[in-house]
């Protein structure tokens, strides 16, 4: 699935308080769901010596899944299409590799 697609699909399943002008709420989700993926990692190294069962890889996925669709909502409230914020990210990351600033601190490297 193409990423616009999937931000097109996601925003028919919006449903929270004021769709379209409300940056907090897809906000709050991303950084919810976030956090439940990395518990789940969390846990892998507590529990699991770091070895990843398939039970876990799948509870991880859909926790991803939650986050993409979140995205995918924080984007059209700020109406970024999902491929463009994407081929941005990637031109910034190939631009510090050509540069040899992957490493360090800042947005602006």
């Amino acid at each position: 699935m193409h990423l616009n697609k999937y931000q097109k699909l996601a925003r028919k399943t919006a449903s929270y308080p004021n769709v379209g002008k409300n940056l907090t709420y897809p906000t709050m989700g991303l950084c919810g769901e976030s956090g439940e993926v990395a518990e789940k990692v969390k846990k892998i190294f507590r529990d699991c010596e770091g070895k990843v069962s398939p039970d876990t890889r799948d509870a991880i996925g859909k926790e991803m899944g939650d986050v993409l669709w979140y995205l995918a909502n924080l984007c059209s409230e700020l109406n970024f299409e999902m491929d463009e914020v994407a081929k941005i990210n990637l031109e910034k990351i190939k631009s510090r590799v050509k540069r040899n600033k992957v490493k360090g601190n800042g947005d602006n490297r």
